[in-house]
């Protein structure tokens, strides 16, 4: 794994997520009910969905920019692969969000993707840090 992955799955997390914008869309200006979900616009299932939904994006993003990265400047870089992983691993962090919405399970992947994206930016930086210098591929 060089990067590849983390854009593929980083746009189709991204088109997930931006389709799951519509739902929400609809909760808010359409379906029954529509007055108590925008009451509990900074609270409960309302804003963890929102959050969900944002971060959800970001982290689709981060894969895409990350993959690139990591293509582009793979013969320079070290540690591509779990880099690679790292990230992609970080998606768990909006599905996570979802999961406990929707399910009720534990807030434990919320935290280790947000864990593990944080690792894989940091890491990302310091690699680029240390190169001498850039030569793109």
């Amino acid at each position: 794994m060089n990067g590849k992955n983390n854009i593929a799955i980083g746009f189709l997390t991204m088109g997930l997520f931006m389709a799951y914008g519509f739902l929400l869309i609809y909760l808010r200006d359409f379906a029954p009910g529509k007055e108590d979900w925008v009451d509990s616009y900074s609270y409960g299932k309302h804003f963890e969905t929102r959050l969900a939904h944002v971060h959800g994006n970001l982290f689709a993003f981060l894969n895409i920019l990350i993959g690139y990265l990591l293509l582009r400047f793979s013969n320079q870089l070290k540690n591509v692969k779990t880099i690679s992983w790292l990230a992609l691993i970080g998606l768990l962090m909006p599905v996570g969000i979802l999961l406990e919405v929707y399910f009720g399970l534990s807030p434990i992947f919320v935290l280790i993707g947000a864990i593990s994206m944080t690792i894989s930016v940091i890491w990302l930086g310091f690699s680029f840090l240390k190169m001498k210098n850039i030569k793109v591929n």
